[in-house]
């Protein structure tokens, strides 16, 4: 038995005592077992099945080869070989499939995220380019049915935003999206510009898994709540009314504004949830650094501070520095139709990944 069939014949057991463990009356009691017994299973049952198809792909394979050991018969033997052959190619592609599989999971792929969009330098430009983005990310979640909801927005003195706040709740969003922070660099001729001169903008983009109560505790003695009159455009309830709500964590001076709502209590619940998954990304990269350093290795984008990509509008270029992946036709891109570049990101990572992994000891 392969070392790749050893790790798959565990992961099956375990998958097993998972069914097991679910149907137990203690665990079923326990919401937080329950969660977590039922969240391990549903992501081995892929890889459970998977590998049950490579076991009875091998077992036809066992039997084709018999086949040809014996028949005379040359008209069989042909059509053995040529099957035979098929089954070979299946059986690699289900092997490279696994060995991905295998791979150990990210704990936030499978949650919503609180997106964070700023303008950074270029002024009534790199606000402008913000908005466009935003627009991108509003466009790509549209496609998947996911759910969005504003969490705090600042709009630019033309256009577009010095900083919009996003929750998306979906399947797979913080999977799907996760290797989009960064600094994401244009290059274009702005509608003010008279003379035609391309300009060099930047905005950074955060993508924080959201952050749930059993995930971050926080208590209120260690938070400082404010309130205050909103500020912006005018509009009726606005200035009139001590609505807005500042948050700042003591522990770490962290502090969260949100003052889009008319409401108190709604900005309180919007200023918490984007002060949860800040916490929970802080806490994250002090705890697992290693895994931190790896995957910025992998695909140098997890600090903010770098700059992942470049939108070029005179070539109609955009390229992803960090795997070097480039592609044209920004119209599209621009309205959402990401999933290429999601592909090729998440392909490179798991190439990467493999390569220093003991899955890959055959099949």
């Amino acid at each position: 038995m392969s070392l790749l069939e050893e790790k798959l014949t565990d992961v099956e057991r375990r998958f097993e005592e998972l069914n097991a463990l679910l149907s137990d009356p203690k665990v079923a009691s326990n919401m937080k077992l329950l969660r977590d017994y039922g969240k391990e299973r549903n992501r081995l049952d892929k890889i459970v099945a998977t590998f049950r198809d490579l076991k009875k792909l091998k077992s036809d394979l066992a039997g084709n080869r018999d086949l040809l050991a014996t028949e005379k018969d040359p008209d069989l033997i042909a059509m053995a070989k040529e099957e035979l052959s098929s089954l070979e190619q299946r059986e690699v592609a289900l092997s490279e499939q696994l060995k991905i599989m295998l791979l150990p999971p990210d704990p936030n792929d499978g949650k919503n995220i609180i997106l964070e969009i700023r303008a950074g330098t270029g002024g009534d430009e790199a606000a402008l380019f913000a908005g466009d983005l935003f627009r991108m990310y509003l466009r790509f979640a549209e496609s998947h049915r996911w759910k969005v909801e504003a969490l705090s927005t600042s709009a630019g003195a033309k256009g577009g935003y010095k900083e919009v706040i996003v929750l998306i709740e979906g399947d797979d969003a913080y999977s799907q999206l996760k290797y989009e922070s960064g600094v994401h660099r244009v290059q274009r001729v702005p509608e003010t510009e008279a003379q035609g001169r391309i300009h060099t903008s930047a905005v950074s983009v955060a993508v924080l898994p959201e952050a749930e109560d059993i995930d971050i505790k926080i208590e209120d003695k260690d938070l400082r709540i404010d309130v205050f009159r909103s500020g912006g455009p005018g509009g009726q309830s606005v200035n009139t009314t001590d609505s807005a709500v500042r948050i700042t964590h003591l522990p770490s001076n962290m502090v969260v504004i949100c003052q889009d709502e008319k409401s108190q209590i709604k900005n309180k619940s919007k200023a918490m949830k984007i002060l949860r998954a800040r916490l929970m990304e802080k806490a994250q990269e002090e705890q697992d650094a290693e895994i931190s350093a790896a995957r910025r290795a992998m695909v140098k984008g997890g600090d903010r501070s770098d700059k992942i990509r470049t939108y070029n509008f005179p070539q109609d270029r955009l390229t992803d520095h960090r795997i070097g992946f480039t592609t044209h036709n920004l119209p599209r891109l621009l309205d959402g139709q990401l999933q290429e570049l999601v592909v090729a990101l998440r392909t490179h990572v798991q190439a990467e990944a493999l390569k220093g992994s003991s899955v890959m000891g055959g099949s």
